[in-house]
C-alpha cells in the first residue's frame, strides 16, 4: 500500500476542513410566541417571519422557528416559554444567532402582577443561550404594536411604558443587540386584522429588518470610545451606550452601536439629541453611530461651521466614515445645509424634517413682532451680528442661498414634508428648496405628509427614511 507523502497529506487536510468550515450553516434559533410562529398566516412553514428570513439569507444560514403560541416570557406567567419543549430544543440546537420575542403575552393583565420580575426573567433567558459552547449573537425583538382595546388583554400602554423599557434596560446591561419591531406596525392597523397578530406583509417587514441587521458586515473589534480622549460619562440611549463629553465649551454625545458596520457610517443629528428618536436607534441597529456636537442657537454662522469642522476632524480622526449622513429636524436643517455647502466632499446624504430653509421669510414675519419678543430671532441677529431691519433684509447665509454649493456636493437629500406644516411653510421652503435644486439636476426627494403639521416630527415607521440613508451609503 502506497502513503501520500505527510505534506500533501496535511495540505489536503487543511483543504478538506476548510471546506467543511466553509459548508457549515450559521444557526438561528427564532424564540417567541404565537407571531413567531405565524398565527392567522396561511402558510406558516413559508409566510412567519422565520421562514421569510431564511429565504432573504439563503443557503448559508439555517433558521428553525421555535416559536410556541401565548408564552411569556415571566416564568410566572400564565404559559411560561421556560416550560415549553420548543425552549428546550432550542438550547439543544446550539446556535449561532438567537433572536427573542417574548413580551406580548406578558403584557396581559393575569400576568402584570408579576412585571417587577421580567427584567431578571429576561436576563436569565438571554444567560441560558449565553452560556451555550456556541457563544450565540443574541437580538432582543421588542414586541409588536397591540391595537386590542380590552385593557385585560395583550395591551399597547403596558407593552410601551413597561415592557420596552425593560428590555432596553437589559440590552444595555447585557450588551445585546435589539431589533424595534413594534415601530414596523405601529401606523398600520390594516395589516393586523385581529390586532395582535401581522399578515403576510407585517410579517415581511419584520423579516426584512432582522435581515438587514444580520446580514450587515460588521466589524467587531471596533470602539470608539477607545479612540475619543475626552472625559466621559455613560449613559443608556434606548438601550445603547451613549457617552456624553465636552468639546470647546460645547456638549457632544455619540452613540455607539453594538456591533459597528464595516466602514463604521454616522449620522450627524444638528438639534434636539432625542426628539423623535426612531430613524436613529433603526440605524444604531444597522451598526450606525450616531453622534451631537450642541452649537445652539449659532444657527449654522461661521462659529458654528468652525466648531463642527473641528468637532468633524476628532470623531473622523477616531474611526467614522470619512462621509457622515446629515439629520436636520425644523431649524435644524440650517446648520446641516451650511456646513454641508463648506464641506461637500464629507456629506454622504442629508435627511432633513420640517426643515426651515428660506431664513429671509422666517426674518420678514419675526421683524414685524417687538423686540425681545422671540429667542431665536434676537440669537439670530446677534450671531450674524446684524444690528439693523435693512441688515435682516439683506442676510444672504442661508441654505437658500448655498443651492448651488449644496448640489455640487452630489449626495442625494431627503425631506419630510407636513404639508399643514403652521410653522414652517411648505411652500416657502421645501417646495421652494425642491424646485430650485431640481433646476440645477440635484439629487431631491420630498415625502410628504398630508394632513400634518410641524409636529410631531420623523415617521412612526421610519422606514422609508432608513432605507434612503442606508442606499446612499451602500448603494442599494
Amino acid at each position: 500500500m502506497k502513503f501520500l507523502p505527510i505534506g500533501i497529506f496535511l495540505l489536503l487536510t487543511c483543504q478538506f476542513a476548510a471546506f467543511s468550515q466553509r459548508g457549515a450553516k450559521i444557526k438561528i434559533a427564532c424564540i417567541g410566541a404565537s407571531i413567531t410562529s405565524g398565527a392567522r398566516l396561511k402558510d406558516p412553514a413559508k409566510q412567519s417571519y422565520p421562514a421569510q428570513l431564511q429565504t432573504k439569507l439563503g443557503e448559508g444560514y439555517q433558521v428553525d422557528n421555535y416559536g410556541e403560541g401565548g408564552c411569556t416570557m415571566l416564568r410566572k406567567g400564565n404559559k411560561p416559554y421556560w416550560n415549553t419543549s420548543q425552549y428546550k430544543a432550542a438550547l439543544a440546537a446550539n446556535p449561532d444567532i438567537v433572536t427573542i420575542d417574548l413580551g406580548g403575552n406578558d403584557s396581559k393583565l393575569i400576568n402584570r402582577i408579576h412585571m417587577d420580575e421580567y427584567k431578571k426573567d429576561c436576563h436569565d433567558m438571554i444567560q441560558s443561550f449565553a452560556a451555550l459552547p456556541s457563544h450565540p449573537r443574541i437580538i432582543l425583538l421588542l414586541p409588536v404594536v397591540s391595537f386590542v382595546t380590552d385593557t385585560t388583554g395583550i395591551w399597547d400602554p403596558v407593552i410601551v411604558n413597561r415592557i420596552i423599557p425593560l428590555l432596553k434596560e437589559v440590552a444595555y446591561e447585557n450588551n445585546r443587540e435589539v431589533c424595534n419591531v413594534h415601530s414596523l406596525l405601529i401606523d398600520k392597523p390594516a395589516l393586523m386584522p385581529d390586532k395582535i397578530h401581522p399578515e403576510l406583509e407585517g410579517t415581511t417587514l419584520i423579516a426584512k429588518s432582522l435581515y438587514e441587521i444580520i446580514s450587515a458586515k460588521r466589524d467587531t473589534a471596533y470602539n470608539i470610545f477607545d479612540e475619543i480622549n475626552y472625559p466621559k460619562k455613560y449613559s443608556s440611549f434606548h438601550g445603547y451606550k451613549c457617552a456624553d463629553f465636552t468639546f470647546n465649551n460645547r456638549n457632544c454625545k455619540i452613540a455607539q452601536p453594538k456591533k459597528a458596520a464595516k466602514g463604521h457610517p454616522w449620522i450627524w443629528r444638528a438639534r434636539f439629541w432625542g426628539h423623535e428618536p426612531q430613524t436613529d436607534i433603526a440605524l444604531l441597529e444597522r451598526g450606525f453611530h450616531i453622534v451631537y456636537c450642541d452649537v445652539a442657537e449659532l444657527l449654522g454662522n461661521k462659529e458654528c461651521i468652525d466648531t463642527w469642522n473641528n468637532f468633524y476632524d476628532i470623531v473622523h480622526h477616531a474611526g467614522l466614515s470619512k462621509k457622515a449622513v446629515l439629520e436636520g429636524m425644523s431649524r435644524g436643517a440650517v446648520y446641516v445645509f451650511n456646513w454641508a455647502a463648506v464641506n461637500p466632499d464629507k456629506v454622504a446624504c442629508v435627511y432633513v424634517d420640517n426643515p426651515l430653509l428660506n431664513i429671509n421669510v422666517w426674518t420678514e414675519e419675526m421683524l414685524k413682532l417687538p423686540d425681545g419678543k422671540n429667542d431665536m430671532f434676537e440669537a439670530f441677529k446677534k450671531d450674524y451680528n446684524l444690528t439693523t431691519p435693512e441688515q435682516v433684509r439683506r442676510f444672504n447665509g442661508g441654505p437658500m442661498q448655498s443651492i448651488k454649493e449644496i448640489v455640487k456636493g452630489k449626495y442625494p437629500i431627503l425631506i419630510l414634508c407636513a404639508d399643514e406644516d403652521e410653522a414652517v411653510s411648505p411652500v416657502e421652503n421645501t417646495l421652494l428648496f425642491e424646485q430650485k435644486v431640481k433646476e440645477l439636476n440635484g439629487d431631491i426627494t420630498v415625502i410628504h405628509k398630508p394632513g400634518f403639521k410641524h409636529h410631531p416630527h420623523s415617521l412612526p415607521d421610519p422606514t422609508p427614511i432608513v432605507d434612503f440613508i442606508t442606499k446612499a451609503i451602500n448603494g442599494k
